[in-house]
C-alpha cells in the first residue's frame, strides 16, 4: 500500500482537527486577557459557539468545506487576536463598534505594534503553516486527502449543535445584566459577548425625555449645593483664556526625580507658583485625545463605546467656545496633526471654535509621529496669540500637544534627561524621555507667552489628556519600574491620575487643592473665573473652586461601566456592584475605600442623562 493510501486510510475530521486548533488559541487568548484562568471555563465558553459554526458548516457545505472551515478558522483568530490587542491598549474587550476605528489604525500602528508580545503571533501559526501547503495545487491536493471529507452522521452533528446552542444560552443568559464587560466577557466567553454586543445594541435605547433633564436635578444626583456668592466669580473677566493639553500626561510625574533628575523642572514650577489639583482624573474613551477635547469643552461625558467625534459631530454642541464668544472672544484651536484624524475637523465646528490650525497650517517642519513636534507646535502658536492679542480682542485657544504620544519612541537627540540602565530600552523609561521633552516644549512656550505679555493676561489651563502607562500595557519589568516610583503597586487609580493646574493672575488663590476632580470640570470651573452664569446651561461638571467637599465622577471605557470616582475611592463593579472593588485614592486620611450602592446607581443615572441629552439636542446647520 503507498504512503498516500495510508495516510487517507489515516484521514480525521475537519470537525476534529479544526476544533483542536481552536483549544489552543482558547487558551492562548484567555491567558493574555483575563487575570485568572480556570481550568475548563476558556473551553466550556468558548467552544460551543465554534461548534455551532462548524456543525452549520458540515450541514450545508458538501464542496469546498476545507475551504469553510479555513475561512472560519481565520475570522475567529481575527477576533480573538483583536480582542487580545485592544485589551491591551484599551484594558477593554474589543467589539463591533471597534470597526469604527479601523480609519485610524494605520496612523497609530507604532503604539500597536508596541504592544506586541512575540507569543501572540503563535495564534497564527496553523493559519502560516496550511497557507504554506494550499500555495500549491498539488499540495491543496494532499491536504484535502489528509481529510475525511464525507458527510457526518446527520444525527450526530444534530446533538453536537443542539448541545452547543444549549451552553451558549447558558452562558448568555444569565449574564446579560453585568455592567463589567470584561467580567460579562468572561463570563459568557468572547464570541459569546461579541454576538451578544451586535444584537443587544439593536434594542431601541430608552433616553430620558430632554424636557425632564435640568440642572437642579443634575446637580442632586452629584450631591452638589451652589454657593449664594461663588468665590472667585468674575475673577478673570475679561482676560484671555489658553487652555494647554498635554499628550498623555499622567500626574505621577510631578516632583519625579530619577538618579536626582527631575523629570519635569517646568511643570514642577509651574505647580508651586499656581493652583494645583492633584486628584484629577482622565474621563476620556475610545477617542483618547479627542474625546477629551469633547469632554473639556461641553462637560458632558463620553458616549458608550464609541468616540465623542464619532457619535456627536452632527450636533449642536453647548460648549465653553460658544459661552466665550458670547463673551466677545475669539475662539481657535491648535493642533499639528490633521484634523481629519478622529473627525476633529466637523467636532471643532459642533463646540463652536471659530478657526483651527492643524497640520496645513503649521507645516512639515521636525516632524515627530503624527506631525511637527511640540517645540514647533508652541513657537507658532505663540507667535498667532501675539497677533490675536494685538486686535484688542480677548481669545480663548485651546493647544494640543502631540510629541509624546505612545509609543513614546522620540528621537534621542530630543532627551532633555539620561536615565540609568534600568530605564533603557523599555516602554517606562521611553514614556519618561518624552514626557521629559514635552516638559522642556512646554517651558519655552511659557517664556514665550511671558515675554509677549500675554501670560500676565492670561487665564492658563494645563492638564493630562489621557494615561500613558496602562497597567496592562507593561511586562514585568515596566510594573516592577511603576513600582519602583511609586514606592508601591502601581493601580487603576494612578494609572487614570492626571494634573491639573490654574494659573489666574491677579488673585489670591489656593497653592494646592485637595478636592478631587476630572476633565468635566474644567468648563464650570473655568466659567465661574469668568463670570458666566450656568444656570440655564446643562453641565455634568462642577466648579472645583467652591465645591471641595465631594464629587462623583462616572468613569467610561477604560474602565467598566458602573465604575466611578468619589471622594474617598476608585470604585469597579464585578458583575453587578456587591461584587465590586474598591481602591482607596492616595489622600491623606484617607483609611478606607467608601463606596455606597448609592452612588454606583446615581453615576449610572448620570451616564444616561448625558447620553439622552447629548442625543436629542437639535442637529447643526451644516455649512
Amino acid at each position: 500500500m503507498s504512503q498516500f493510501n495510508r495516510i487517507r486510510l489515516a484521514s480525521i475530521k475537519p470537525f476534529v482537527f479544526f476544533s483542536v486548533i481552536m483549544i489552543f488559541k482558547i487558551y492562548l487568548v484567555w491567558t493574555a486577557i483575563f487575570d485568572v484562568v480556570p481550568a475548563w471555563g476558556p473551553l466550556l465558553k468558548e467552544i460551543p459557539f465554534i461548534w455551532i459554526l462548524f456543525c452549520l458548516i458540515e450541514w450545508f457545505s458538501s464542496k469546498r468545506k476545507i475551504g469553510l472551515y479555513l475561512t472560519v478558522n481565520l475570522i475567529v483568530t481575527a477576533i480573538f487576536f483583536a480582542a487580545v490587542m485592544y485589551h491591551k491598549y484599551y484594558g477593554v474587550i474589543v467589539n463591533y463598534t471597534a470597526l469604527q476605528q479601523v480609519n485610524q489604525v494605520t496612523a497609530v500602528k507604532n503604539s500597536v505594534f508596541s504592544l506586541l508580545a512575540p507569543y501572540y503571533l503563535l495564534i497564527f501559526v496553523d493559519i502560516v503553516v496550511i497557507g504554506f501547503w494550499l500555495f500549491r495545487k498539488k499540495r491543496a491536493e494532499k491536504l484535502k486527502a489528509l481529510f475525511n471529507l464525507r458527510k457526518a452522521s446527520t444525527g450526530v452533528i444534530t446533538g453536537i449543535f443542539a448541545f452547543s446552542l444549549l451552553l451558549c444560552i447558558f452562558n448568555v443568559w444569565p449574564n446579560r445584566a453585568s455592567m463589567n464587560e470584561i467580567k460579562q466577557a468572561e463570563q459568557m466567553g468572547i464570541l459569546n459577548y461579541e454576538t451578544y454586543t451586535i444584537f443587544s445594541s439593536a434594542k431601541k435605547e430608552e433616553l430620558v425625555d430632554k424636557d425632564q433633564i435640568s440642572q437642579e436635578k443634575i446637580n442632586n444626583l452629584k450631591g452638589i449645593t451652589i454657593p449664594a456668592e461663588p468665590k472667585y466669580f468674575g475673577a478673570a473677566k475679561g482676560k484671555n483664556l489658553i487652555i494647554i493639553q498635554m499628550e498623555s500626561f499622567q500626574n505621577f510625574l510631578i516632583d519625579l526625580k530619577i538618579d536626582g533628575q527631575e523629570v519635569t523642572p517646568n511643570m514642577n514650577k509651574l505647580v508651586k507658583e499656581n493652583t494645583y489639583f492633584k486628584h484629577f482624573y482622565q474621563m476620556v474613551g475610545q477617542g483618547n485625545t479627542s474625546d477629551a477635547e469633547f469632554v473639556v469643552n461641553t462637560s458632558f461625558y463620553i458616549p458608550y463605546n464609541e468616540a465623542a467625534t464619532q457619535n456627536y459631530p452632527d450636533k449642536d454642541l453647548p460648549s465653553l467656545p460658544k459661552l466665550m464668544r458670547d463673551q466677545g472672544y475669539d475662539t481657535a484651536t491648535f493642533h499639528t496633526n490633521v484634523v481629519d484624524f478622529w473627525n476633529r475637523g466637523e467636532l471643532y465646528k459642533a463646540i463652536g471654535f471659530n478657526r483651527y490650525y492643524d497640520q496645513k497650517w503649521f507645516g512639515t517642519e521636525d516632524t515627530v509621529f503624527f506631525g511637527p513636534s511640540d517645540e514647533v507646535l508652541y513657537k507658532k502658536t505663540a507667535e498667532e496669540l501675539n497677533r490675536m492679542q494685538q486686535t484688542g480682542q480677548p481669545f480663548y485657544t485651546q493647544v494640543i500637544s502631540m510629541t509624546a504620544h505612545h509609543p513614546f519612541t522620540t528621537p534621542h537627540d530630543k532627551d532633555k534627561i539620561q536615565l540609568p540602565e534600568r530605564y533603557q530600552d523599555n516602554m517606562v523609561g521611553d514614556y519618561l524621555r518624552a514626557q521629559s521633552y514635552a516638559d522642556y516644549a512646554l517651558g519655552q512656550f511659557i517664556e514665550d507667552l511671558k515675554q509677549r505679555g500675554i501670560w500676565d493676561n492670561s487665564v492658563v489651563v494645563i492638564y493630562g489628556d489621557h494615561l500613558g502607562l496602562p497597567m496592562y500595557s507593561l511586562d514585568k519589568h515596566g510594573l516592577e519600574l511603576m513600582k519602583e516610583i511609586y514606592g508601591r503597586d502601581y493601580s487603576y487609580i494612578d494609572m487614570i491620575n492626571i494634573p491639573l493646574l490654574l494659573h489666574v493672575p491677579g488673585t489670591d488663590m489656593p497653592d494646592v487643592m485637595d478636592n478631587v476632580g476630572g476633565q468635566v470640570d474644567i468648563l464650570p470651573t473655568v466659567a465661574n473665573l469668568f463670570g458666566i452664569n450656568l444656570d440655564n446651561h446643562i453641565h455634568f461638571g462642577e466648579d472645583l473652586l467652591n465645591q471641595t467637599s465631594y464629587n462623583l465622577l462616572p468613569q467610561r471605557y477604560y474602565l467598566p461601566s458602573g465604575s466611578f470616582i468619589n471622594d474617598q475611592a476608585l470604585f469597579i463593579p464585578g458583575v453587578w456592584y456587591d461584587d465590586g472593588t474598591k481602591y482607596p485614592l492616595p489622600k491623606d486620611g484617607v483609611t478606607q475605600a467608601l463606596t455606597t450602592e448609592s452612588e454606583y446607581n446615581r453615576a449610572l443615572e448620570l451616564l444616561r442623562l448625558s447620553d439622552s441629552y447629548v442625543k436629542q439636542l437639535p442637529d447643526r446647520e451644516k455649512e
